[in-house]
């Protein structure tokens, strides 16, 4: 299980977004499961800030399917099942290789540098088993690729589906970190040659795993709906 102890924020305009990813993130990692109810005035205490900014992370997370408001009871989590899991990842890896359709034209030997400055922070958090630097590093290295892609508004809809993303449970698996690694080299690679191809194998492989991963520890966490598998409801 991932590292979630719950942090005190400071107040902030985007509070309600910082508050939001801290209880989509206990969601996706399995933290709290489908049925549970999460509650307000003790959300707010754990993270030292009022109601408010909760009931407005909690309105967010209602119009992303995570959870549902049940009439004079609170928020509770919604049902989830392996194929959202698949569908997220899915929609991810689309996202990803259109954008580096666009990027691999783009880039030149500056911004390959960058680049590959950007892999030397990845695996320098890696070797240090920091957590917060891995994750950091990793989204530096996606959000460097968007960038260059120029495609604003795909990337803002793929860092919308990157959301449900728990990062802190893939970075701290040792794992992970190293086949992450392996494919931030294998892109640069591909960067470098220009070859579409073998970028798009590289997404394909990394969002695959990311997908299995996933599964396997909400597996292990017993969260799923079974009567929402698509198996289950074939036998049905």
């Amino acid at each position: 299980m991932a590292d979630l102890t719950p942090t005190r924020l400071a107040q902030r305009p985007q509070l309600s977004e910082e508050v939001a990813d801290h209880v989509r993130t206990r969601i996706m990692s399995g933290e709290v499961r489908p049925g549970d109810f999460i509650r307000l005035d003790e959300t707010a205490a754990s993270l030292g800030v009022s109601v408010t900014p909760v009931r407005e992370a909690l309105l967010t997370l209602r119009g992303e399917g995570l959870v549902d408001l049940v009439p004079r009871r609170g928020y509770l989590v919604s049902p989830m099942s392996r194929q959202d899991i698949e569908d997220i990842f899915w929609l991810q890896a689309e996202l990803s290789k259109r954008i580096i359709d666009r990027a691999i034209p783009r880039y030149e030997a500056e911004t390959l540098e960058h680049h590959s400055h950007l892999i030397d922070d990845f695996e320098a958090a890696s070797a240090a088993g920091d957590t917060d630097g891995v994750v950091r590093a990793q989204y530096a290295i996606h959000r460097s690729i968007n960038r260059v892609s120029c495609s604003d508004k795909l990337s803002r809809f793929l860092g919308n589906a990157a959301r449900y993303m728990p990062y802190r449970l893939y970075a701290q698996d040792p794992e992970w970190r190293a086949n992450a690694l392996e494919d931030n080299r294998r892109m640069l690679e591909a960067l470098r040659a220009g070859d579409v191809d073998a970028a798009h194998a590289v997404v394909d492989d990394e969002f695959s795993a990311g997908a299995q991963l996933l599964v396997e520890h909400l597996d292990r966490a017993g969260v799923w709906d079974e009567a929402r598998e698509p198996e289950a409801a074939a036998q049905a």
